[in-house]
């Protein structure tokens, strides 16, 4: 019997943290920030299908959640103005990142690879990449008024310029969120 290493592997998504060049009042690591991004496309998914009368797949769509940063296992988390620094950067750390998915299929046999293969890496479908993406900085936007309500001034200019890159999207099923789901993330547990 072949031994899969495939799923031990994702487990040490746990030990990579995010934010490394932000002084954290909350450490975040990859699985806490994978589990939000999966939470938050369902909720994207869900707007977009009940409210903007859309078909999305949610199933596929919170799937690409769940593996969307599982090359940063072998990679690492690349700061944002590092990894956006130039079209070069981006583009060669795109090839960095196909190469480490390649290699988390490579630990699976073949007739199971196939069940992961579409899920590592971004979607054909254009808006599950977005609704996808839309959750992946709904998710870095929330971490920043989290660290900002416990007091760390470190994140006030990051959340400014994620809620840029947000609005920036133009994605109806996005702005719902800003919103009306938003502005809870700024109470208090006896608030909510």
């Amino acid at each position: 019997m072949e031994q899969i290493n495939f799923y031990a592997m994702l487990n040490r998504m746990c030990y990579i943290n995010r934010w490394g060049l932000m002084r954290n009042s909350e450490p975040e690591n990859l699985s806490e920030h994978t589990l939000d991004v999966a939470y938050l496309t369902h909720a994207l998914c869900v707007i977009q299908n009940t409210r903007l009368g859309g078909s999305v797949d949610i199933g596929a769509a919170v799937l690409h959640a769940l593996y969307h940063d599982c090359c940063e296992i072998i990679t690492g988390d690349m700061p944002t103005p590092i990894k956006y620094q130039s079209d070069n950067i981006r583009t060669a750390y795109k090839q960095v990142e196909a190469g480490a998915n390649a290699r988390l299929l490579s630990l699976l046999p073949d007739d199971l690879a196939q069940s992961y293969a579409e899920y590592l890496g971004d979607s054909e479908d254009p808006l599950i990449r977005q609704l996808v993406k839309g959750a992946d900085k709904l998710s870095a936007l929330i971490k920043c008024l989290e660290e900002e309500k416990g007091g760390n001034r470190e994140f006030i200019k990051a959340g400014e310029s994620t809620m840029a890159s947000l609005k920036a999207m133009n994605l109806p099923a996005v702005d719902i969120f800003l919103e009306e789901c938003l502005p809870a993330y700024r109470l208090t547990l006896d608030e909510l």
